[in-house]
């Protein structure tokens, strides 16, 4: 009887081996099913899962299992021809591996992020297309910097500011070799010193260095300037038709305008399977495709998507304007601040002798600067189309440069508490990024004070007139979701799932440092608070300096976070960067009407 046992023990161990070796060394089981062989593909389903059996990495997760372990696959077919085969240990996915469906070689493997996040996978030309290639971006960033530096006063900040903004290449090159895991904290470090930067403008001034050369002045001569910026602008646009792909951003943008032209609501959980969680963009953000989806309609289908092509271009030119105006706008300003010093000074002068050439001559000298006038708008422009992360979003064809388009042209029309009001709802209604400038635009050209009659009078006004314009325009596109389906839902496919949103493109999605995420935040808040109310008198220059500081502060303690929203700063930054101190006039001076 004992040795009987004996035998039955022996029987049931060799057993349980044999089944441990079939988990290791065996096909992996699929409990879901075998999918159908599509008819371009000469590899089957089940082919495909044992040549993934063999991956090195696949060989290494089942040496590692234990008896308590099970690990199996689910295999799906891919329109680009490809079978990938997702593998899963105790229920959670934790390997990806890719098998031709023409020649059954494994053409990837992937554990980590990149299993459930495409791309973490460094796949080539997947945003930017060319600009990835290092013999396009290398120059364009040579562009960048040299036709910005001033060669006379090379030991100027501002020289340090633009090697920063063109660091975060040193990222993305990481980005690209799938190493998402260096590629990310690069970032912090580079968002913190433009952070820091912003906040010594936004508050001092230029900070340290005070002195008249402060600012963007390049050597490069004006002509030269102008040219440079007119050939970049028409490679953005051969670039954008001829070598550029729609992201899932941009493909939302238009699936949302044809629901909008077809009166079908957008909040309502049934976006294509291709892009399902597209709508979780704000009103406005579907809005602003509208025009171009109804001149370029939806096929219905992924494809080269012109409307988007149409917006992104429409987009960044408007940009460009806002930044043009913008520069002009903050020399006038001087100009009319001037003119009126001098007026104050001047008595009973008589009539001003009328400029040779008459007044045509006027008109555009007032709109644009002579050989001896400020070129600032110029070179804002050429600042824009030289950095490659503008092109790189152009590119992708994603919905960023609406979000650009509109600070910037919130920052040019500034003196009016209406315009800003509108702009800035607008693009809080597309991207919620923008909700915290509330306060200083509220605030606008003066911190907020209730101290005496005088003080309220002077911040009540234009404080009242934002908040109408805001409200006014906020309600207006909320009005769209709350018809249909309600702004329950509204809530739920936008706020809430950004709220939910887990990524590892963040240092908080790799690591466990909530209560510094959480720390930051009320930090971002703090300062959206205070800058309403600090400092008491604030230049235009100031005003796009803390602009940029807010923006960037809400980048830090985002939960994703992607090259495409350096953008959303770039334009106040770039103001905060380029205007000198002479440029610097309140920003509540209203550009003078041309008599």
């Amino acid at each position: 009887m004992i040795r009987a046992g004996a035998i039955l023990c022996a029987v049931l161990a060799a057993a349980l081996a044999l089944a441990g070796t079939a988990q290791a060394e065996g096909t992996t089981p699929v409990p879901s099913g075998f999918p159908v062989t599509p008819s371009d593909y000469r590899v089957t389903p089940q082919q495909a899962v044992k040549v993934a059996d063999t991956d090195p990495k696949i060989l290494a997760r089942k040496a590692e299992l234990t008896s308590q372990d099970t690990l199996s696959a689910n295999v799906k077919a891919e329109a680009v021809q490809v079978w990938e085969v997702g593998y899963y240990l105790n229920g959670e996915k934790v390997n990806l591996v890719i098998v031709d469906g023409e020649t059954g070689e494994v053409t990837q493997s992937w554990t980590g992020p990149a299993v459930d996040w495409p791309m973490a996978r460094g796949k080539p030309g997947q945003f930017g297309h060319i600009l990835n290639s290092p013999w396009v971006w290398i120059p364009l960033a040579a562009v960048f910097l040299l036709g910005l530096f001033d060669f006379r006063r090379w030991r100027k900040w501002v020289h340090l500011d633009l090697l920063v903004l063109l660091a975060f290449g040193i990222s993305q090159a990481f980005f690209n070799a799938a190493e998402i895991g260096t590629s990310v904290p690069i970032v912090y470090p580079l968002l913190a010193y433009l952070l820091i930067r912003m906040l010594a403008i936004g508050f001092r001034g230029h900070g340290l260095d005070r002195s008249p050369g402060e600012g963007l002045r390049p050597s490069m001569p004006v002509w030269l300037l102008a040219t440079a910026a007119i050939a970049l602008i028409v490679l953005r646009l051969v670039g954008n038709l001829a070598d550029s792909g729609v992201i899932d951003v941009g493909y939302a943008g238009v699936i949302g305008a044809d629901r909008i032209t077809h009166a079908e609501p957008i909040y309502d959980d049934s976006f294509p399977e291709d892009n399902p969680t597209g709508d979780t963009y704000g009103p406005a953000n579907y809005f602003a495709y509208v025009p171009f989806e109804a001149a370029l309609p939806w096929s219905g289908s992924w494809d080269d998507l012109p409307a988007a092509h149409a917006a992104t271009i429409f987009f960044d030119l408007a940009t460009l304007a806002g930044l043009f105006a913008l520069g002009l706008g903050l020399v006038r300003r001087r100009r009319s601040a001037d003119d009126d010093d001098e007026e104050d000074g001047a008595g009973d002068a008589g009539p001003a002798a009328e400029p040779r050439g008459g007044r045509i001559r006027r008109r555009l000298a007032a709109w644009f600067p002579d050989r001896e006038g400020n070129v600032l708008g110029l070179i804002l422009v050429f600042a824009w189309v030289a950095y490659p992360y503008t092109a790189f979003t152009m590119q992708s064809n994603s919905n960023d440069e609406l979000i650009s388009a509109l600070v910037v042209w919130s920052l040019a029309l500034f003196a009016s508490p209406l315009a800003r009001g509108g702009l800035l709802a607008i693009a809080s209604m597309a991207k919620f990024v923008t909700l915290p400038l509330v306060p200083i635009y509220a605030a606008g050209g003066r911190g907020i004070r209730f101290r005496t009659a005088e003080d309220r009078r002077i911040s009540l006004r234009p404080l009242l007139l934002f908040a109408l314009s805001f409200l006014f325009f906020a309600a207006l596109l909320l009005a769209y979701p709350a018809v249909d389906p309600g702004l329950s839902m509204f809530w739920e496919r936008t706020v809430q799932s950004q709220l939910d949103r887990e990524s590892p493109f963040s240092i908080w999605g790799q690591n466990d440092l909530e209560w510094l995420q959480t720390a930051l935040k009320i930090g971002v808040v703090g300062l959206g608070v205070l800058v309403a109310f600090f400092p008491w008198r604030r230049t235009l220059i100031q005003i796009a300096a803390l602009t940029a500081a807010l923006i960037i502060g809400v980048e830090l303690v985002l939960e994703h976070w992607f090259y495409l929203y350096i953008p959303w700063f770039l334009g106040p930054l770039l103001v905060a960067m380029a205007a000198r101190d002479a440029d610097d006039v309140s920003a509540d001076t209203p550009i003078r009407q041309i008599r």
